[in-house]
């Protein structure tokens, strides 16, 4: 039982579940950054010593020059920096299975204003030949103009881009006069994979701007816009405002991302949650009847499952289904995800596989 209002918790702390990364609570060091941050009175709307000196972080992990814009949410940061980027008549290339175009609901067309142009992919990724498909048609005053391009790492589906793929796209991308965004929900994730600076994979292989994700990897809220490019920045001060992403107590969405950053807490917790999603991999791979539909290089495990196995098996863990046409679900893992919790859920699969007729 934890301190609290009388009858708190309200929930049951013993669950545990590969819903989202988003179900798992905070990191203790983030909560107690958040608690130290909270003395006294500071300065508003980012001009206080957490917001200031996460810039001088920002700028250790991505060069100088960058610039850094606290927001309170993934969506947010997304729309806000594509607006960045392009014009009220410009469009945007992404993945079909890209979060602004699966799961923000409209956010970037209503809020934003802005066309998206998604591509089918196998992977969740992009190629210069996927976006080609879409790169076309400018001078039309009857097409929206493809001016940007973004991309998710990790992506949706779990899978990675490499150095290489980045940098081939990016050099597309700006061969055509497009920038380039990336969606960085689960950067840390891509950090811990590749084993790299997050510079390397981001703004040296030509990445214009990045929302840079902080609540899938043990924050209570809140994401960075990082200008990475001087002229992706341009308006931001003003456009963070208009899209009602400006806090007013900043420090207390800087002061997470200092606890995740200072110390590499943030590739601490993403490496253990790749490594629970690798060892949950393990498990099932093999299985008869579990066909695994995707690389599992971040913290995400996608399998079709047969026939209801997937409806029994979530009366004892919570997960959802991926595509339920073809019985695909995908299983998260997070940074509190524990061996104990991996063991007791491949346990449960076993046995609910071993009751398909």
């Amino acid at each position: 039982m934890t301190d609290g209002p009388a009858g708190w918790p309200l929930h049951d702390t013993t669950v545990r579940g590969f819903a989202s990364d988003n179900y798992s609570g905070a990191h203790p060091e983030v909560l107690a950054a958040l608690v130290a941050a909270n003395g006294g009175h500071q300065t508003s709307y980012g001009s206080d010593d957490y917001t200031l000196r996460l810039k001088e972080e920002m700028r250790r992990l991505f060069g100088d020059g960058v610039e850094s814009y606290p927001v309170f949410n993934g969506t947010g940061a997304n729309v806000l920096s594509l607006q960045s980027l392009i014009p009220r008549w410009g469009a945007v290339i992404c993945a079909a299975s890209a979060h602004i175009n699966v799961d923000e609901n409209g956010a970037p067309e209503r809020v934003g204003g802005m066309k998206l142009l998604a591509v089918p992919t196998e992977d969740g990724k992009l190629t210069p030949e996927l976006i080609d498909r879409e790169a076309w048609g400018w001078g039309d005053e009857h097409r929206a103009q493809p001016l940007a391009v973004s991309i998710t790492q990790t992506t949706e589906l779990g899978t990675l881009y490499s150095i290489e793929e980045t940098r081939a796209i990016t050099e597309h991308a700006h061969s055509l006069g497009m920038r380039v965004h990336m969606d960085g929900a689960r950067l840390a994730n891509a950090a811990a994979a590749l084993g790299v600076p997050a510079t390397a994979f981001t703004r040296d292989a030509g990445i214009d701007i990045l929302s840079f994700g902080g609540t899938k990897n043990g924050m209570l809220f809140g994401e960075c816009v990082v200008a990475l490019a001087p002229e992706a920045a341009h308006g931001l001060d003003y456009l963070r405002k208009m899209d009602m992403q400006l806090a007013s107590k900043m420090r207390f969405v800087s002061a997470q991302f200092l606890a995740l950053l200072e110390g590499d807490l943030w590739l601490r917790s993403a490496a253990h949650s790749n490594a629970m999603a690798a060892r949950l991999r393990a498990a099932v791979e093999g299985l008869e009847g579990v066909e695994l539909t995707q690389e599992t290089q971040s913290n995400g495990v996608f399998a079709i499952l047969p026939a209801g196995v997937a409806d029994r098996l979530r009366e004892r863990f919570r997960f959802y289904d991926w595509d339920a046409s073809r019985r695909e679900v995908r299983w998260m893992c997070s940074f509190d995800t524990t061996e104990a919790d991996v063991d007791a859920f491949a346990a449960a699969l076993r046995e609910e596989l071993a009751r398909v007729p």
